[in-house]
């Protein structure tokens, strides 16, 4: 039967089983969850690590979290809003934004658990060959790097290269109930902690430039949204299109004196700032304003006391106005 009328009647009700609050709100999906999370029992209680992207509404924040029976804990976290540090003032949910945070994320762990000298990842910066100069040659690839290694010999490590003493850190993308779509921002953070020393598994298969139908992957495509070319062609477009619209849509560039031509660099100095020094920055001790002060609670003697204040004061006021009555009462009399 094709069509079958659904009865929604009292025993349907009854044994009717809510699903999970996180899935109805549609933040979780526990099917994914569950593959992210379990983990082998020859591990050993081995945390299963996890590199959680989510996007708000103005900012990308990474975490590196490992779940417990009590909830999940973090042991990282970076949000694009630290950027500003960096150099990185706007623009702070673009791909090379997302690109920045995880490559914060990934030196700022590596450094907390002691690995950031043996794993540099994917190094941008080389040292120029002429003699006596302390400038910087820029050279990067965006191409997957991976090598071999394990007990046999045949495990792969997504990093450039594999320390004999200690293996790199290992974790999974964890993109939530983000669509997957190729070029999606969720990769950008993804390449940023790939370079910046993780070992996370991944494909080129969802990076930009990954042509679907002729089955390759053009690292250059790749590379130009990690330095924002895609923001400074639009930029470009619309400054000989519709300056009035490039006027409000990029007024804070503008405002920090950003051009088209200035976005390479300005992503540049920022990886290099980022590497230089990943640490978060110390809290601010919380001062709370004491110019408002609340009321001290009274006891239930004076409590009273403030009531009969108040029915001697009205029974007062009655009288004076009852006397001021007879007043004008009189002088009527002896008119």
């Amino acid at each position: 039967m094709p069509f079958v009328k659904v009865v929604k009647n009292k025993a349907y009700f009854k044994r009717y089983q809510v699903k999970f609050r996180r899935r109805r709100e549609g933040k979780t999906d526990y099917r994914a969850r569950k593959r992210l999370v379990c983990q082998d029992r020859n591990k050993y209680n081995t945390p299963k690590y996890r590199l959680v992207v989510r996007f708000s509404n103005k900012a990308c924040i990474c975490q590196i979290v490992y779940s417990e029976i009590v909830g999940d804990k973090v042991m990282c976290c970076a949000s694009s809003t630290e950027l500003g540090r960096y150099g990185l003032k706007v623009g702070l949910k673009n791909y090379a934004a997302a690109y920045c945070t995880g490559l914060l994320c990934a030196r700022r762990l590596l450094k907390k658990i002691g690995l950031d000298s043996v794993y540099k990842g994917n190094l941008t910066y080389e040292e120029s060959d002429d003699e006596g100069s302390d400038d910087e040659e820029f050279e990067y690839s965006a191409e997957t790097k991976t090598c071999q290694g394990g007990a046999n010999g045949k495990r792969t490590y997504y990093v450039e290269e594999l320390d004999d003493d200690q293996n790199p850190f290992r974790c999974i993308l964890d993109v939530g109930i983000t669509t997957t779509s190729t070029g999606a921002r969720v990769f950008g953070a993804l390449k940023g902690a790939v370079d910046g020393g993780l070992d996370i598994p991944h494909g080129e298969k969802r990076f930009p430039g990954y042509d679907r139908d002729a089955k390759e992957y053009d690292a250059d495509v790749h590379k130009e949204r990690i330095f924002g070319e895609h923001v400074s062609e639009y930029m470009k477009y619309l400054i000989e299109e519709d300056a009035a619209k490039y006027a409000t849509h990029f007024a804070a560039y503008e405002a920090l004196e950003i051009g088209a031509d200035d976005l390479e660099e300005l992503y540049q100095e920022v990886h290099k700032s980022i590497r230089a020094d990943p640490t978060a920055a110390e809290k601010k001790e919380f001062s709370p304003d004491k110019s408002f002060k609340r009321m001290k609670k009274i006891s239930i003697e004076e409590r009273k006391a403030a009531v009969e204040a108040k029915r001697a004061t009205l029974l007062a006021e009655q009288e004076e106005d009852e006397d001021e009555d007879d007043d004008d009462e009189d002088e009527e009399d002896d008119e």
